[in-house]
């Protein structure tokens, strides 16, 4: 008895260690086969292509429209005030609040007849967004830029400060993000005299409010 018990555990011993590659095994091969862990960063390409679906095309955005199959109607200009293009053939196209993507698909319908390939390729050459100013400022109103621009850059656009009653410590700047306004308070005064060094970035559709002092009657 004590013989047989003795020959039979290296074969248990055996079947157990092959039971457990086996299921090694397959765990490696889940794993090979799942998602990409949380941590881990998007390709460049995806990235990119997130970020270019999400623009909106806005007035004074310079465009340029290549046709592959048909050079001859490539034109580069910018989205109009009143939201339109001028293309050849075609004529006038509306082209705010659109993506890119959104045109492209656009512009193929509209020139299904006109050209072969069915292919259009748009891209943003340089792209204008608008601030507002409001408030203790010379010119009050809308502000466009095609560059980064700081809430004190913005003021400047608008002629500057009216010294006599802005309150430019206390410059208010209101964000709609995702329907919900967002308020920040930027102490410009400090900016101007050097003592405060940071820069407030502005973001499309930004307003920028520069109160009026409190004065005691």
């Amino acid at each position: 008895m004590k013989k047989m018990i003795t020959n039979n555990i290296p074969t248990r011993f055996g079947t157990s260690i092959a039971l457990a590659v086996m299921l090694l095994a397959a765990a490696t091969t889940f794993t090979g086969c799942g998602t990409m862990p949380s941590g881990t960063s998007a390709p460049p390409q995806a990235m990119e292509k997130t970020h270019t679906e999400s623009i909106n095309l806005r007035e004074g955005d310079e465009l340029k429209i290549t046709f592959p199959g048909s050079p001859n109607l490539d034109t580069q200009q910018p989205i109009r005030r009143d939201g339109k293009l001028n293309l050849p053939l075609i004529g006038e196209v509306s082209a705010v609040g659109q993506s890119p993507s959104q045109l492209q698909e656009k512009l193929v319908q509209a020139y299904a007849s006109q050209i072969s390939t069915k292919e259009v390729i748009v891209q943003v050459v340089s792209s204008m967004f608008p601030v507002y100013l409001t408030g203790a400022v010379i010119h009050p109103g809308k502000v466009m830029s095609n560059h980064p621009m700081t809430a004190l850059d913005a003021v400047m656009e608008a002629g500057g400060f009216d010294y006599t009653t802005a309150d430019m410590k206390r410059v208010k700047i209101v964000r709609n993000v995702g329907g919900t306004y967002e308020h920040f308070v930027v102490d410009l005064k400090s900016v101007l005299e050097g003592t405060d060094t940071k820069s407030f970035y502005l973001q499309p559709e930004d307003i920028v409010y520069v109160p009026e002092r409190f004065t005691p009657f």
